[in-house]
């Protein structure tokens, strides 16, 4: 057994509960932040982690993480901006045109900073980064392979200081190449 801080709460769970599972398991109602219950496909149970003894804070899936002694965590909201992306992919009959309408669509893209905070932001360890600039470049194969994994759980966009979005942007050159 382990003894963790969750949203403020001390609670204690099995060395091999996920972090979802303990908050369950220690008479907590969810009611939001959950979705696929423990698959790690669908990103909603986005938390930050500190782990016992670090200052660094991670940003994981609830679902998918393993408690540990002394760990603290918090559930996190969806944070990002209200305004959207908005096409119509039946829309888009001339494959030629995809990079100059991922830039219209997404005319932020090319700002990106090369922070690295959407790469440190991401639960499944995708390098975001770069796919962002392989979408900008006009590589949308090359960029829909590096978001094939990605469970759109909006860290990446929480972390980014130019809103980007970058894995609605990913969404979209996956799409892109699919039709």
């Amino acid at each position: 057994m382990v003894r963790l801080i969750v949203v403020g709460r001390s609670i204690t769970a099995p060395t091999t509960s996920s972090i979802l599972q303990a908050y369950v398991q220690a008479g907590e109602t969810l009611v939001e932040g959950v979705g696929c219950m423990g698959q790690g496909v669908c990103g909603s149970c986005r938390v930050m982690v500190r782990r016992a003894d670090q200052q660094e804070v991670k940003t994981l899936l609830a679902c998918e993480t393993v408690v540990e002694d002394g760990m603290q965590v918090s559930f996190l909201d969806y944070l990002t901006p209200s305004s959207r992306h908005g096409y119509r992919m039946e829309e888009l009959t001339d494959s030629w045109q995809a990079p100059r309408k991922l830039l219209e669509f997404f005319p932020e893209a090319p700002n990106c900073r090369h922070c690295g905070g959407c790469d440190r932001a991401c639960p499944k360890g995708l390098d975001v980064q770069r796919g962002v600039n392989l979408a900008v470049e006009g590589s949308l194969a090359a960029s829909g392979q590096v978001f094939d994994e990605c469970v759109m759980c909006n860290l990446c966009t929480v972390a980014c200081p130019e809103y980007i979005r970058p894995n609605h942007l990913g969404l979209f050159a996956r799409r892109m190449i699919a039709s």
